[in-house]
């Protein structure tokens, strides 16, 4: 691009290093096949949020992408509680709303695990998500984690439809993006179409 002597695709990679935060980086570009949309053609996104609830902390060389929980956290009760959110449903109670935008989702994955350096990390999949709905969600099962809560308390609050106060959109810092599926390339426009629409519960 521009003036540059370099293979387009290297040049635009070492313009994207420069001019990107610190915090992001892209390792290669390729051109997109038609009727792709970054958006709209994906069928699933996959999220991690990583929890420190150790006494001292968390690892000062981890702390700007893992939250400090000042509570002992027991995952297997924030596992059962999990299960409740499974599936396909109006995920309202757990979302910001926004004109016009549906909050039906399908999460098909919501899991913890200890790690071996003893973090709690969530593992999260779904077809989409709205906004907020990762952080409101991992924040109410750190409420049953540390035994605030009942663990069938996050599915009432699903089930309720409408925002709990108690439900806190914990900060962003510990959420990872991990990756995003796409169907074949033939099928990516009639996905993003497909996407666009409004969905209602089946």
């Amino acid at each position: 691009p521009g003036r540059s002597d370099r293979p387009p695709a290297v040049a635009l990679l070492r313009r994207l290093a420069g001019v990107l935060p610190a915090d992001v980086r892209v390792h290669g570009v390729a051109e997109a096949p038609p009727g792709f949309d970054a958006r709209f053609s994906a069928v699933w996104r996959r999220y991690r949020y990583r929890v420190a609830d150790t006494a001292y902390g968390a690892d000062p060389l981890l702390r700007s992408f893992v939250l400090w929980h000042d509570r002992p956290l027991d995952v297997d009760a924030m596992n059962a509680a999990a299960a409740g959110l499974l599936g396909e449903h109006d995920f309202a109670a757990y979302c910001r709303p926004r004109e016009g935008a549906t909050t039906i989702r399908e999460l098909r994955v919501l899991t913890w695990e200890r790690t071996a350096d003893g973090l709690a990390v969530a593992t999260v999949e779904a077809d989409a998500f709205c906004h907020n709905q990762v952080r409101a969600m991992i924040g109410a099962l750190l409420l049953v984690g540390d035994g605030r809560r009942p663990v069938d308390w996050p599915a009432t609050v699903l089930a309720a439809g409408v925002r709990d106060p108690g439900v806190v959109v914990i900060p962003p810092h510990g959420l990872t993006l991990e990756a995003v599926g796409y169907p074949p390339d033939d099928e990516l426009a009639a996905r993003a179409r497909a996407a666009r629409n409004v969905r209602t519960l089946r």
